[in-house]
């Protein structure tokens, strides 16, 4: 059984461990990082943990080097050195990781789809909308979309992402007309409807050995992740 991570209401198991990295499985609705809610987020919470177990003295040292947003969970890489955050960033600035997520769609995909659009942020709203190319700050989202399974007017998909854009897996398929179930921004969920969006794999060189590394998540079967839990056990 892999090492668990456990601070108040959060369990956090570790993926992956060495003297370079920690990967974990950062669960739905806890925050990558400390933000304007003051609630706990998991950053400080990887750096608890380093200064327990190892029993390192003053400030611990835990670069983060990649995001999900607040509701979606899976998996995370965090560095446990300067030099391994520096190489790490590099390799996601420059696209050359694989990250590969489930979601759910609220409607049918038909076949494996490449979605490329422009996207901008509204300032003030945070929202992320539709853009044309030459539109001030629009910039380019490309995703691929992979359909596993159509089940009571749902689809459960595998989605590549090829540029990381904010929200792009969210708003790319609401443009399309297929929204992710449970999106309250971007899909019309409801209160107390979960997102469907799961980090569930990550491929990236190790910052050292430049091995290849591949990390995995499941997400707990909940919500409308429970449609498809014979599907997503195959994976």
């Amino acid at each position: 059984m892999s090492e668990l991570i456990e601070h108040g209401k959060w369990k956090i198991p570790v993926l992956y461990e060495d003297n370079h990295l920690l990967c974990v499985e950062k669960p739905a609705n806890l925050p990558v990082q400390a933000d304007a809610s003051g609630d706990m987020d998991l950053l400080n919470i990887l750096k608890s943990f380093i200064r327990d177990k190892y029993q390192k003295p003053g400030n611990v040292y835990v670069g983060l080097v990649h995001r999900l947003d607040r509701p979606v969970g899976g998996c995370m890489v965090f560095a446990k050195t300067s030099k391994a955050a520096a190489r790490l960033s590099a390799q996601f600035s420059d696209h050359s990781t694989e990250k590969k997520y489930y979601a759910v769609l609220q409607g049918e995909l038909s076949r494996k789809t490449e979605f490329t659009d422009y996207l901008k942020q509204n300032e003030k709203t945070g929202m992320v909308v539709c853009a044309r190319e030459s539109d001030e700050c629009a910039k380019k989202a490309i995703l691929i979309s992979d359909p596993i399974s159509h089940k009571d007017g749902l689809t459960l998909t595998e989605v590549t992402l090829l540029t990381g854009r904010k929200h792009q897996i969210r708003v790319q398929h609401a443009i399309h007309g297929l929204s992710l179930w449970g999106d309250a921004r971007y899909g019309g969920g409801k209160s107390g409807m979960q997102i469907a969006l799961w980090a569930h794999s990550l491929t990236f060189l190790h910052p050292t050995t430049k091995e290849s590394l591949t990390i995995k998540s499941t997400p707990p079967m909940t919500g409308a992740w429970k449609v498809f839990s014979k599907e997503i056990s195959k994976e």
